[in-house]
């Protein structure tokens, strides 16, 4: 019993400090979000000036605390604001098509037989499996052709038939239960119905774990937009300013950071207890 409470004791401060090691970038993020913009500022420009060999100093306290940066982003100079605004109209109107096409297409790959089954699914597994830099040029070629190209719908509409989430949920619909479909088509329950009555409703921690991930992966698109929207400054979403910062600090970068970790974490809090329940009902599948 004594070595099971040490290996307890001893477990719970490895997660403990796991957990430290994670979350401190995200608390100095904050935290400097509330430096002066002057402050940063000096404060960044002094990165290369340490020794290699030694640490570079970490302020845990401004001078004085300010809100100067988000008085910057938000209210003089709106151009970080209107790229917030971007990236949630991309990931609004991907999750939103996701849930309309995504859920009836798993269903049809595992509950119907027809001919042609095999060879989509197998499909899907290849362009799950490619990498983007593999598939941009014959989408940028079929996106042009529809007259999409350098307009927001070149990346949400192939957005909306995300492989890896279709996978996701035929893999879990195919374990299903028949006698769950049968018992409601014995009540007089068609397709339809059987789809939204049954599999959604017992399907949804799955559908809300892979409604988080796929929230992620529409905040931080990077090479979508910048391969279709490259004439459109107007319409590239914030995660592009972010991988495109130069040496010199505007000033304003840690509340930027801020803003845009904030919708993440309130996703991912919303479907925590979704994402450890469909993580429980996969291990037991």
């Amino acid at each position: 019993m004594k070595r099971l409470r040490k290996r307890h004791w001893a477990s719970r401060a490895l997660m403990l400090l796991l957990a430290l090691v994670v979350l401190a970038p995200i608390a100095i993020t904050f935290l400097y979000s509330f430096f002066s913009p002057g402050e940063i500022k000096a404060y960044m420009a002094a990165r290369g000036n340490y020794d290699e060999a030694a640490w570079m100093d970490v302020k845990l306290s401004p001078d004085m605390f300010s809100p100067g940066q988000y008085y910057e982003i938000l209210i003089r100079d709106t151009s970080v604001l209107k790229m917030f605004v971007n990236s949630a109209m991309y990931a609004v109107a991907i999750l939103l098509g996701q849930a309309a096409v995504i859920p009836m297409m798993a269903y049809a790959l595992s509950r119907f037989e027809f001919r042609g089954r095999d060879a989509v699914f197998f499909g899907i597994l290849m362009l799950m499996l490619l990498p983007f830099q593999v598939t941009m040029v014959p989408n940028v070629l079929t996106l042009r052709q529809l007259g999409l190209l350098e307009t927001a719908w070149a990346v949400i509409l192939p957005m909306w038939f995300s492989p890896f989430y279709i996978f996701l949920l035929r893999q879990f619909m195919v374990g299903l239960p028949n006698e769950l479909f049968e018992a409601a088509q014995m009540d007089g329950a068609g397709t339809a119905r059987c789809f939204v009555h049954v599999a959604v409703p017992v399907c949804r921690p799955v559908i809300g774990a892979a409604a988080a991930l796929s929230f992620a992966d529409c905040w931080n698109l990077v090479e979508q937009p910048m391969a279709y929207l490259s004439q459109r400054q107007d319409l590239q979403p914030l995660s592009v300013m972010f991988n495109q910062l130069v040496d010199e600090s505007s000033g304003t970068e840690f509340a930027g950071a801020a803003l845009y970790m904030l919708p993440a974490l309130f996703v991912y809090l919303y479907f925590l207890e979704d994402i450890l329940t469909g993580i429980q009902l996969t291990e037991l599948k």
